[in-house]
């Protein structure tokens, strides 16, 4: 799956701002899954979810499933150096999303719909975070379709 001319564009002309910033090129430093960087897999997300968007015809804010699309993971730090909590609640998997919503919120002010993409996409491991919008309900599945791709292909 790819994006075509037309589409590329209005994604690359959307998400300029925030990939400048030197914030989320941070996210290249940061393993997601198999070799792929976090601002790897925030791209891929996006892209996915944009796709997703187009094709069942959603009717989505796409500057909201974007910008949300890409800071899903904006936690800003090596998860995999995490101290191991025996307290499953304090994992990775769980916190992120907070972290991440926060970092959003304070550098970039984003919305309440990017906001709940954010703290939602984790959706069903985050049972009391219910994606409400269909904003986050693309970005929560869009998130699955590439963690799987990217940890049991390794692309």
């Amino acid at each position: 799956m790819g994006l075509n001319q037309k589409q590329q564009e209005e994604f690359d002309s959307i998400l300029k701002e925030y990939l400048e910033h030197p914030d989320v090129q941070r996210m290249k430093d940061y393993c997601a899954h198999g070799k792929i960087s976090v601002l790897e897999h925030s791209l891929n997300v996006a892209a996915t979810a944009y796709l997703l968007d187009q094709r069942f015809h959603v009717g989505s804010d796409r500057k909201d499933l974007l910008v949300g699309a890409l800071l899903h993971d904006f936690y800003l730090y090596d998860w995999h150096d995490a101290r191991l909590s025996l307290n499953i609640f304090q994992m990775h998997g769980y916190t992120h999303p907070g972290s991440a919503c926060e970092n959003a919120k304070r550098i970039f002010g984003i919305n309440e719909v990017q906001q709940e993409v954010i703290r939602c996409h984790m959706w069903p491991l985050t049972l009391r975070s219910v994606p409400r919008h269909r904003e986050a309900v693309l970005v929560c599945i869009a998130d699955k379709i590439c963690a799987l791709k990217e940890t049991v292909f390794r692309w």
